[in-house]
């Protein structure tokens, strides 16, 4: 009865040892696993556990029993030849505390086997921490490159477009000019041709000027001529007159 009263404290001593064993990715010792918050007295119905911790500061220097079954990748930290011996010397006899301490030792196993199996390693977290920082910096590489690359690209449709900007520019300079110059040329055709028209039109009003001239001074002269011969004409009716009128009076007298 009393070994089926310990198992089953024992069993609740591996539930209530989880605490503890969250401890194992930090890494454990001795005097962690010995705890007396994990190896409480009540827990085992024994006194001889309340000073539990200062007791075992020579730790290192006991045997570790037989009874511990190894796994072969894992140090169980548990002097079982102590707690066979405490026990015995609280009155259990040497099967029951055999068989106590080795389902002590199961459970804790057990719990070890558990907490290994829902935590990483630490040396399983540096290699995840390397993969991921190579990852990184083979992101951050690819990054880098695509930016180089995005950048190289960019500058090149840049210069392109300058080229090309630069190119309009001067076929637009080269058809203004052009435009410009065909312009001027009509320009000075243009003016060169009215010049032309107004050189005739002056000569043909100095020639019309000349005409009229000329022509008033004919019909001046005419006027004089026609002027004389009414005179002349008139002197002549007079004297014409006035001899008549002379031989008449000849004739009356």
């Amino acid at each position: 009865m009393a070994a089926t009263a310990a198992c089953k404290r024992g069993v609740l001593l591996g539930s209530n040892s989880g605490f503890c064993f969250s401890n194992l990715r930090k890494g454990f010792n001795a005097s962690s696993i010995l705890d007396p918050i994990c190896l409480e007295p009540h827990s085992l119905g024994l006194s001889a556990f309340s000073s539990s911790s200062a007791r075992f500061n020579g730790f290192y220097d006991r045997q570790i029993s037989q009874l511990v079954k190894s796994n072969g990748s894992r140090a169980f930290l548990v002097d079982t030849l102590a707690l066979v011996r405490r026990l015995e010397a609280q009155g259990v006899p040497t099967k029951q505390a055999e068989a106590i301490t080795a389902c002590i030792t199961e459970v804790l196993n057990d719990s070890l086997e558990n907490v290994a199996q829902s935590f990483v390693s630490k040396a399983e977290m540096q290699r995840t921490e390397m993969v991921q920082e190579s990852n990184l910096s083979k992101f951050k590489s690819q990054v880098q490159s695509s930016q180089e690359h995005h950048f190289s690209l960019l500058q090149r449709e840049t210069e392109k477009l300058r080229s090309d900007i630069e190119k309009m520019r001067s076929e637009l300079r080269y058809e203004i000019d052009k435009v410009t110059a065909g312009q001027r040329l009509d320009l000075n055709l243009e003016r060169g041709r009215i010049r032309d028209e107004l050189a005739n039109q002056n000569a043909e009003t100095s020639n019309l000027t000349n005409k009229l001239d000329r022509e008033i001074h004919t019909l001046r002269a005419g006027l004089e001529a026609a002027k004389y011969d009414v005179i002349k004409y008139c002197i002549g009716t007079l004297v014409s007159i006035s001899a008549v009128g002379l031989a008449v009076l000849r004739i009356l007298m």
